[in-house]
């Protein structure tokens, strides 16, 4: 018999975050588990299963002596907050009624709702109570989270579908999906379809790549955007022949980088041997430093 783990849970606290960030005694443990559960089913009811329909992912809560932080993942965050955040308003005091402590509420937008796969889950769903054919609602929905990027994605629904007498499950799969790779960003959705002629289940795995891959990735588009990480500017300007954007000479202007290297060539072959890192460079900035070090 294959012995099947969730994903999600087989990540969390090694390569993902836990979705409740808080510690608390034995005694208030339970309380707060079960506060946490009465969060979430209320945000899913009030914005997942009705109006405004807001595509509400996931919910993320960390607690403090004081509040209860709601981080609310969502793609369509203006039907979260509202006209001049009126919708966000009537929320936070639903949810401080319910608790009896003090909520904020963030909102985090979600970029690509195709890779994601609770939303994906949700979609199909959504699609199979307008009775859709559920062969082509699964075969689109994977097509376009391959096409926004991922790596792999398999879809998996099971009941009477299409209003047959006898239940069964159907299975697509496109590309590959490392369930068993820890370094895998594998993300997974389920979701129950309520249907006249019974209850479909809904399950999504999607692959988006490795973590390491993805935050190269992320990287190179802040760089490319201009907006570079403080690591890609010391790489570039250590690369950089002047050794800074101002050409040869020391200082932040200018090209010495700072006070390990000499100044004017700004290259890193001008570095003493690895044998006398030590004092050299103390000496050589000490006595013989250009002019130009002296800043």
């Amino acid at each position: 018999m294959g012995q099947k783990v969730s994903p999600i849970g087989f990540r969390t606290g090694v390569t993902i975050c836990w979705k409740s960030r808080w510690f608390a005694p034995k005694s208030n443990f339970g309380e707060f588990l079960v506060e946490d559960e009465r969060i979430r089913r209320y945000i899913d009811r009030r914005l997942n299963r009705q109006p405004p329909y807001a595509a509400i992912s996931g919910v993320d809560i960390e607690r403090t002596r004081e509040e209860v932080k709601v981080f609310i993942r969502t793609a369509r965050p203006g039907l979260v907050i509202g006209p001049k955040g009126a919708e966000v308003d009537k929320l936070r005091s639903a949810l401080e009624d319910l608790t009896d402590r003090r909520v904020s509420i963030n909102i985090v937008e979600i970029k690509n709702p195709d890779l994601d796969a609770q939303l994906v889950a949700d979609g199909i769903s959504e699609q199979l109570k307008r009775r859709a054919s559920f062969r082509r609602t699964m075969k689109q929905r994977a097509e376009a989270a391959l096409q926004a990027g991922a790596k792999g994605v398999k879809i998996q629904i099971s009941g009477r579908l299409g209003g047959a007498e006898m239940s069964r499950t159907e299975t697509t799969l496109l590309g590959s999906i490392p369930l068993h790779t820890l370094e895998a960003d594998v993300g997974y959705g389920l979701t129950h379809c309520v249907t006249t002629y019974g209850t479909i289940g809904v399950k999504v795995w999607i692959y988006r790549g490795l973590f390491a891959e993805i935050a190269q990735q992320q990287e190179q588009q802040q760089a490319e955007r201009g907006g570079m990480t403080r690591a890609a500017r010391r790489r570039g300007r250590w690369d950089r022949p002047g050794g800074g954007p101002g050409g040869g000479g020391g200082g932040p202007g200018g090209g010495g980088g700072g006070p390990r290297r000499r100044g004017g060539e700004g290259r890193r072959t001008e570095t003493p041997a690895a044998g006398a890192a030590g004092p050299a460079p103390q000496e050589a900035a000490a006595g013989e430093a250009p002019a130009g070090e002296a800043g």
